[in-house]
């Protein structure tokens, strides 16, 4: 099962603020080393309550965008149930309905299989834990 089936585990440090942090080039760097030229899936997981995978184009506003609705979908407030931590921290906790903790791609030919545009970002809202383990695995 070795052979087919291959995880690393990346350690990201998403700082005290919002952050959409895009993940392709760790992506594909493991890609080079794990796929080997074949094709198969690539799963991305955060094993996070309060983050989330999600595939979209960034660096011309859209990562902006995607926190800007999440603040109007989930307004950081005294609204939720869930109150410890940061003020509103309870949306955080509701963040992985709408942006889910993985996402599962193809890879072909051992590169991974995305649109012009797209994408593979790690969306943390929760400014309390700065730190995050993303696994990445290859199943080909």
């Amino acid at each position: 099962m070795s052979e087919t089936f291959t995880t690393r585990v990346l350690n990201i440090a998403t700082g005290a603020t919002e952050t959409v942090r895009d993940l392709t080039a760790e992506c594909a760097q493991f890609l080079t080393a794990a796929a080997q030229g074949r094709d198969g899936l690539l799963n991305i997981f955060v094993p996070h309550a309060t983050a989330g995978i999600a595939v979209l184009e960034t660096g011309a506003g859209s990562d902006d965008d995607l926190l800007a609705a999440l603040h109007t979908l989930l307004p950081a407030d005294d609204r939720w149930q869930h109150r410890h931590g940061s003020p509103g921290h309870g949306r955080d906790h509701v963040l992985p309905a709408l942006v889910p903790p993985h996402a599962t791609l193809p890879v072909i030919g051992g590169r991974l299989e995305l649109g012009t545009w797209q994408s593979v970002c790690l969306v943390d809202t929760n400014i309390s834990n700065y730190n995050r383990q993303v696994r990445l695995s290859f199943f080909g």
